[in-house]
């Protein structure tokens, strides 16, 4: 799981609205502004007498009708008095994330018990889900999804209502600036340092058994010749030709650029070192061509020697 799912997953449970009751009881006006705005020309809703035909104590309100009766009031919401800070804090981790667009899925609700004028009812909102990163017509996101349990005066379980939103990425919308990664460090020791140092410098070094004169890399504690510990380095001109080459596509890391070139490098000096490419295509490199010195300077801390195409020598 990335750090970044972990995070989010994070605030799965929590609570978003604790117990609340709503601001008024179920309420006949409440019921007749509803059904006659929805057309639900039902009798049971505002007629005693054709709920008590249908089997009923009296009139019962719509279930649908659910939320009404817990929705905040306009002076309370303009008052900020929001009960939790757990959705806000959710919404800002997926803004900052980039996925700063929104859209209603679908909303799945359940109805247990009817409601009547005088009955009062309480909400409970939890974070149910968050899903993991999904592909969509409209672009890159998360499914957010929250479960309102709604309860009466008794305790009792009135309905449920699943809420679920995709909080998402437009197609074509910039991905959030990472900073790149670093290449990979050198296992440096005390066989190695002297060469990482020198090429820090822009000086690609070669090092020497003082012994016998053999030029030798990788660098090493003993001469393979003449097993003399004792060495120095000389300065390579720089020169060399492709020895061997293989280009890497995959996987790819952040911190290279690709298609990368992979080069074994054999200098004029005669040795040999693995090296990347620069200044040329992959279907340009040929065995045997003839290349000089380039230096990648990775990041403050690493330089690299590389290689380009040799300039053409003037006649």
């Amino acid at each position: 799981m990335s750090e970044f799912l972990a995070k989010l997953k994070a605030f799965e449970g929590q609570t978003l609205v604790p117990a609340t009751w709503g601001p008024d009881e179920v309420n006949t006006p409440m019921i007749r502004h509803w059904v006659e705005t929805m057309g639900d020309t039902n009798p049971i809703h505002l007629d005693d007498e054709a709920a008590r035909a249908a089997g009923r104590d009296g009139a019962v309100a719509p279930m649908q009708m659910l939320q009404v009766w817990t929705m905040r009031t306009y002076a309370d919401k303009m008052a900020g008095n929001d009960p939790s800070t757990v959705w806000t804090d959710l919404i800002a981790t997926l803004d900052e994330a980039g996925f700063s667009s929104v859209v209603a899925t679908d909303s799945d609700q359940e109805f247990h018990v009817e409601l009547r004028p005088g009955d009062r009812v309480s909400v409970t909102e939890v974070v149910e889900s968050v899903s993991e990163e999904k592909q969509t017509g409209l672009g890159t996101g998360h499914f957010v999804t929250t479960l309102k349990t709604y309860r009466n005066g008794d305790d009792q379980v009135v309905g449920t209502q699943r809420w679920r939103t995709l909080r998402f990425r437009p197609k074509g919308a910039a991905e959030p600036v990472k900073p790149r990664s670093l290449r990979p460090r050198p296992a440096l020791n005390a066989d190695n340092a002297f060469w990482f140092e020198a090429a820090r410098e822009h000086r690609l070094v070669i090092q020497r058994c003082t012994a016998c004169g053999t030029l030798r890399h990788p660098t090493g504690p003993m001469c393979g010749q003449c097993r003399s510990l004792d060495w120095d380095t000389v300065d390579a001109s720089g020169r060399g030709t492709v020895y061997s080459f293989v280009v890497n596509h995959h996987p790819k890391i952040d911190a290279f650029d690709y298609p990368l070139i992979v080069a074994t490098i054999e200098l004029e000096e005669g040795t040999r070192l693995i090296a990347n490419m620069t200044g040329i295509e992959p279907d340009q490199v040929e065995i045997g061509m003839r290349v000089e010195l380039d230096w990648i300077d990775a990041d403050p801390e690493l330089t690299l020697p590389a290689f380009r195409p040799a300039a053409r020598e003037e006649h």
